[in-house]
C-alpha cells in the first residue's frame, strides 16, 4: 500500500470493493498455477526510524507546500496588503487539504498552514530581532494545529462546512484568550473590514465576521468537492485510472494524481481490478446525472453567495444624537524603532508646539475651536505628577488651546513601588488632571515580563523593560468636555469585551490612544486601524486613532476612515464626530455568539469522533 493510503478516500474505496457482489464465480483452473513466493526464511526488516520519517516526508511534502502557500495568501489579506479575497481562498484551501485526512495528518497540515502565515503577518516585529517574529509565529501557529485535526475529523460529517466554520471561530475565542490574555491578531475578521462581510460585525461582533467569512469559504470548498466528483464520473483522468472506480475517484483526496496508480489516491480496492489485464472501462453516465450529480456544487456556490451578501442586509447604525468638535495632535517622535523615546521631554515638547500652534490657528480663524483634544498614548514620556517640568508644559499647553485635553502618559503606581500605569489623563484648563484610565490589558514581554525572575537570567533583551506595567480595573469612560468618551488604549482595540465594556458602560464615541513608533513604516500601524473600522461598524461609534508618529485617523460610525494623517509627521487633525446613545445588537447579545459558535464548533469534532469509533466497531461485528 502506499504511505498516503490511510486517508478517508481509501477506506471509502476500499469498502467499496470488499462490500461488492462477485461479478464471477470461482473457476476451477486448467492451467499450471504461479508459483507461490517462497516464504522467507528470515523474519520482514521493520523500517528504522529515519526511514519512516522519510516516507513520512515524502508523502506530505506536496500537501505542506501547499498548506504553507494557502498560509501566505492568507497573510496578503491582511494590511498592508488588503487583498480580503485572498482570505476566501485561503480558507477554503486548508479545508480542502484537510479533507479526508486523519487528525494527525490534519494537525500537521494546520500548523504548515499557520507558521508561514504568522509570520508574514507579524514580520513588523522584526525590529526587535526575527527570533520573536519566529517564536510568536511558532506560538501563534499552535492554534492551528487543533484546528487542522478538527477540520479532518468533521470533514467526514454532513454538513461538514458549517462544522468547519465552528471550529474557525473556536480557534479565534482561543487565540484571544491564551496565554498570559491571549493575542487576537490575526483574525479573519481583521481581514475583513471592507468586505461584503464587515457588517455582520453589527450582529454579532468580529466572532460573527469570522463565521461568516470561514463559512463562504468551505461552502466554497464544498463545491469544489462536488465538481471533482462530477469530473470523475464523467470519465476524467482520474476516474479512467486503471484500478480506480469512479466512486473511489470521487472520493480520492483533491491533491491525489490523477495520473498516478490507484493506491496513490488512497484507493486498497484495487487488487480484484488489477487481476483482469483489461478491466472493462466503466459506462458513461447519462447527461441528466451528471447535471444531478454537479446540482451540490451549485447549492453550496449559491450558499456561499447569500453568506456573502447576506451582510449588505445589516443595517449599520450611524444617526448622530449629538456631535463635538475635536482636534487629534500628532506630534512625532525623534526616530523610529525601539529607542523613539529620544531624550527626556522631546516627544512631550513636539505634542505642546503642535498644540500650541493649533491654538494660534484657532485665534487667527484657521481652524475651528475644538471642544476638546485628543493626544495619543506616550505623549508625556515623563510622569506630569512626578516631573515639575513635565506638569507645566502640559498645563501651558491645555490652557493655550482653552478645552480639556485628554493627555497619554506614563505614571508611576501610587502604591506600587517598581510598577508604572499607562493611562489616559482628562487635563482641565482650569482644574488641571482629573479623571483617568489605565490600560487594562499590558502587552506581555512588552509592557511586562512573565516570570522575570527566571527569564531575565536567560535572556539579556528583557532587560528592556525594566519596569512593569500594572493594569487597570475599569473601564475607560470618562467626561471629557462636553463628551463622554470612552478611552482604549493601544492593542486593546483587538480584545471584543474591552471595548464592548467600554460601550455598554456609557461611550458615546472611543478613542484609541496608541503608540506605534517602534513599528513604523512595517505594516502594523495599518493593521492596527482596520481594527477601528471594525470596532465602529461594531459598536455604531465613532473612532479616534491617536498616535503620536502615525497612523491618526478618525473613522467614521459606518467605518470609513474619513482623515488620516502620514506616519511620521506633526500633524493636526479636526473634525466634527458624532455621539451616539443607541447600542448594537452585537453589544446586546455580547460574547454569546462566539460562545455558542465555539462549543458547536468542539461538539462537532466529538461527534466525528464517536461516529468514527461507531463505524470501526460495526466492521468488527460484521467480520
Amino acid at each position: 500500500m502506499h504511505p498516503g493510503s490511510d486517508t478517508s478516500a481509501g477506506a471509502t474505496a476500499s469498502g467499496e470493493a470488499a462490500d461488492a457482489p462477485v461479478s464471477r464465480p470461482a473457476e476451477p483452473s486448467t492451467a499450471a498455477p504461479e508459483p507461490a513466493a517462497a516464504p522467507s526464511a528470515e523474519p520482514a526488516v521493520r523500517a528504522t526510524r529515519r526511514q519512516r520519517v522519510a516516507r513520512w516526508c515524502r508523502r506530505e511534502a506536496r500537501r505542506t507546500a501547499l498548506a504553507a502557500a494557502s498560509g501566505l495568501a492568507l497573510g496578503f489579506a491582511f494590511p498592508p496588503y488588503d487583498l480580503w479575497p485572498l482570505s476566501l481562498l485561503a480558507v477554503a484551501a486548508l479545508a480542502l487539504l484537510t479533507r479526508g485526512r486523519t487528525a494527525r495528518q490534519g494537525a500537521w497540515t494546520g500548523f504548515a498552514f499557520g507558521l508561514p502565515f504568522f509570520v508574514l503577518l507579524l514580520k513588523w516585529l522584526d525590529v526587535v530581532g526575527w527570533d520573536a517574529v519566529i517564536g510568536l509565529s511558532l506560538a501563534e501557529s499552535l492554534f492551528f494545529v487543533p484546528l487542522g485535526a478538527g477540520l479532518a475529523l468533521t470533514s467526514r460529517l454532513p454538513g461538514w462546512p458549517l462544522w468547519a466554520a465552528c471550529l474557525w471561530v473556536a480557534e479565534e475565542w482561543a487565540r484571544d484568550r491564551l496565554p498570559f490574555g491571549g493575542f487576537p491578531w490575526g483574525r479573519l475578521a481583521f481581514a475583513n473590514t471592507g468586505s461584503p462581510f464587515t457588517p455582520l460585525a453589527a450582529l454579532g461582533g468580529a466572532p460573527l465576521v469570522t463565521f461568516g467569512v470561514a463559512l463562504a469559504s468551505t461552502l466554497l470548498a464544498a463545491a469544489v468537492v462536488a465538481l471533482w466528483r462530477v469530473y470523475a464520473l464523467a470519465g476524467g483522468r482520474a476516474a479512467t485510472t486503471p484500478g480506480t472506480t469512479p466512486s473511489a475517484a470521487a472520493n480520492a483526496p483533491l491533491d491525489a494524481d490523477p495520473a498516478a496508480p490507484a493506491d496513490a489516491a488512497g484507493s486498497e480496492g484495487d487488487e480484484d481490478a488489477a487481476a483482469d489485464p483489461e478491466p472493462a472501462p466503466a459506462a458513461r453516465p447519462s447527461g441528466p446525472r451528471l447535471l444531478r450529480g454537479a446540482l451540490p456544487a451549485v447549492e453550496a456556490i449559491a450558499l456561499a453567495g447569500a453568506v456573502t451578501l447576506a451582510g449588505l442586509l445589516v443595517p449599520v447604525p450611524t444617526d448622530a444624537d449629538d456631535t463635538v468638535n475635536i482636534a487629534v495632535v500628532q506630534g512625532n517622535v525623534q526616530q523610529p524603532g525601539m529607542d523613539f523615546l529620544g531624550r527626556p521631554m522631546k516627544i512631550l515638547n513636539n505634542h505642546v508646539e503642535a498644540t500650541l500652534r493649533l491654538a494660534e490657528d484657532v485665534k487667527a480663524g484657521r481652524e475651528p475651536q475644538p471642544d476638546l483634544v485628543i493626544w495619543p498614548e506616550n505623549a508625556s514620556d515623563l510622569d506630569p505628577y512626578k516631573y515639575r517640568e513635565a506638569y507645566a508644559r502640559i498645563d501651558l499647553a491645555v490652557k493655550s488651546i482653552g478645552v480639556p485635553v485628554l493627555v497619554g502618559a506614563l505614571v508611576d503606581h501610587p502604591t506600587k513601588e517598581g510598577y508604572v500605569e499607562n493611562q489616559g489623563i482628562v487635563w482641565d484648563p482650569r482644574t488641571g488632571p482629573g479623571a483617568s484610565y489605565t490600560k487594562q490589558h499590558p502587552v506581555p514581554f512588552g509592557e511586562y515580563v512573565p516570570f522575570r525572575d527566571q527569564l531575565s537570567k536567560v535572556i539579556s533583551r528583557l532587560d528592556r523593560v525594566p519596569r512593569d506595567f500594572y493594569p487597570g480595573d475599569h473601564s475607560g469612560v470618562m467626561q471629557v468636555g462636553p463628551a463622554k468618551l470612552g478611552d482604549v488604549i493601544c492593542f486593546e482595540v483587538a480584545y471584543d469585551e474591552i471595548v464592548r465594556d467600554t460601550v455598554n458602560a456609557g461611550a458615546r464615541a472611543l478613542v484609541v490612544q496608541t503608540n506605534n513608533a517602534t513599528y513604523g513604516r512595517s505594516g502594523q500601524p495599518e493593521q492596527q486601524l482596520v481594527m477601528s473600522r471594525l470596532r465602529a461598524i461594531e459598536h455604531g461609534r465613532a473612532v479616534v486613532t491617536a498616535a503620536p508618529s502615525g497612523i491618526s485617523a478618525v473613522v467614521a460610525p459606518d467605518g470609513t476612515i474619513e482623515q488620516r494623517t502620514k506616519e511620521f509627521t506633526q500633524d493636526v487633525l479636526s473634525a466634527r464626530i458624532p455621539l451616539r446613545d443607541d447600542i448594537t445588537v452585537a453589544d446586546r447579545i455580547g460574547a454569546v455568539p462566539e460562545w455558542v459558535l465555539a462549543m458547536v464548533g468542539v461538539l462537532s469534532c466529538a461527534a466525528a469522533v464517536m461516529v468514527s469509533r461507531r463505524g470501526r466497531t460495526d466492521e468488527k461485528g460484521m467480520q
